[in-house]
């Protein structure tokens, strides 16, 4: 399948769109931040960089956990064969950060933060991530999200000012833009909207609807389903009334549920031209953890945040992990490791509230460097070097807040196996 790579404005991608960046990647619900005053104290800073994974093994989204927790790890391989962090190896300890209906991240965070993590990454939920985010930030250990796309982080208090939270994902305000502009490409003027009545879901659909009535394409239904309990018989036929031009499905391990019904329904992709998102845009061929019948989503269209990682990435990851068979928001993850280990090294020091500090520097207005061993050279050769580190998601680039002000949204196209394959690369500057 053709592969190319677009470079634009994103702020351009859909008329009269102004894209603040802010939310991504999987949001379970809309939850409070946990603020357990019995946290374990704040990890100080003690010559070894630990980093935490909390990532998802069990839940909604585990199909993520794999490719996130190989990023983790083969950063951690690198850097350390690369000399490590200020002189010693950096460690890493694993936490399933499990969905909101679980309920055992802030249980698993405690585990994290007694190993003395002096960056977690994850969650992969911005629902969950809402449930822990007091708990790391006050124990003074940086949260590091390679999916997380919530406007919240950015824009709610009080997490609308620099702290210790990062994110290596670009929003979901993002996602919508390009998606909408897809469709349009596409031809798409009269879209049905079937998403999950949560943070992520409300976001994204809203997001999409505005930038395709920006654009001059109509939105025929935009119907929001329990995240828990799915679309009920009354909601798919009301995307299958619509009559539409094409269905967007933001969704996440329930596709394999939802589909069929919408097939039954003369709604499917076999009838209607389908899009999916970041939640959903996964293999479903017949050697997947949740598949779907053969040739059932055949020429459907999806968008997940981050740039062509590349073959060779993908390569070294299969040694970390030869079972994976998927590589989403692992080159996040890895980034966020690498990011958060240069950090350490410009301020002599793996506490939490040092790494934070001097992140958003190592990745913006410096010399460019595109893995950890080129960057470590150069602060090698000087420690006052300022250094600019481009990874293998993207630029990166983060803001004052932490999020990343240049971005890329691949599009992915499925065969006829149900298995994706990139089509294009959207990249341009928040």
């Amino acid at each position: 399948m053709k592969r190319s790579s677009t470079t634009i404005r994103l702020a351009a991608v859909a008329a009269a769109s102004a894209l603040v960046l802010a939310a991504c990647g999987g949001s379970d619900s809309d939850g409070g931040g946990d603020k357990d005053s019995d946290a374990p104290p704040a990890a100080k800073g003690d010559g070894t960089l630990t980093i935490g994974s909390l990532l998802p093994a069990t839940g909604s989204l585990a199909f993520l956990g794999p490719p996130e927790f190989a990023g983790v790890d083969l950063a951690i391989k690198d850097i350390n064969a690369a000399g490590g962090v200020n002189g010693k190896d950096v460690v890493g300890v694993k936490a399933d950060s499990g969905d909101t209906d679980s309920g055992i991240a802030p249980a698993e965070t405690d585990k994290l933060l007694k190993a003395k993590a002096d960056v977690i990454v994850g969650a992969a939920s911005s629902g969950v991530s809402f449930t822990v985010i007091d708990k790391i930030m006050s124990a003074g250990t940086v949260m590091y999200s390679p999916a997380n796309t919530s406007t919240d982080f950015d824009l709610k208090a009080p997490y609308d000012k620099p702290d210790l939270y990062f994110r290596t994902a670009p929003s979901d305000i993002l996602q919508g833009a390009v998606l909408a502009n897809l469709l349009v490409k596409d031809g798409r003027q009269n879209v049905a909207i079937l998403a999950r009545q949560d943070a992520y879901g409300e976001t994204l659909a809203k997001e999409v609807t505005k930038n395709l009535e920006n654009a001059g394409s109509k939105v025929a239904a935009s119907v929001l389903y329990s995240e828990k309990a799915g679309p009920g018989d009354s909601q798919i036929t009301e995307i299958a009334n619509a009559k539409a031009d094409a269905v967007v499905l933001i969704a996440f391990e329930e596709t394999t549920t939802i589909v069929p019904k919408l097939i039954q329904a003369g709604a499917g992709p076999t009838d209607v031209p389908t899009y999916f998102v970041d939640g959903n845009t996964a293999n479903y061929d017949k050697d997947a953890t949740a598949s779907l019948p053969a040739g059932s989503l055949t020429g459907t269209k999806g968008t997940i945040p981050g740039a062509d990682a590349g073959d060779a990435f993908k390569k070294r990851l299969l040694e970390v992990d030869p079972e994976l068979k998927d590589y989403t928001y692992s080159a996040e993850s890895y980034d966020a490791v690498v990011t958060s280990a240069l950090a350490a090294i410009v301020a002599a020091d793996d506490s939490g509230a040092a790494i934070a500090k001097a992140l958003p520097d190592v990745t913006r207005g410096g010399e460019k460097c595109d893995s950890f061993e080129k960057c470590a050279e150069l602060l090698k050769a000087d420690p006052k070097a300022d250094i600019d580190y481009d990874g293998v998601s993207g630029p990166i680039e983060l803001s004052d807040l932490g999020s990343p002000t240049a971005a890329s949204i691949g599009i992915y196209e499925y065969d006829k196996d149900n298995k994706i394959s990139p089509i294009e690369f959207i990249a341009g500057n928040i």
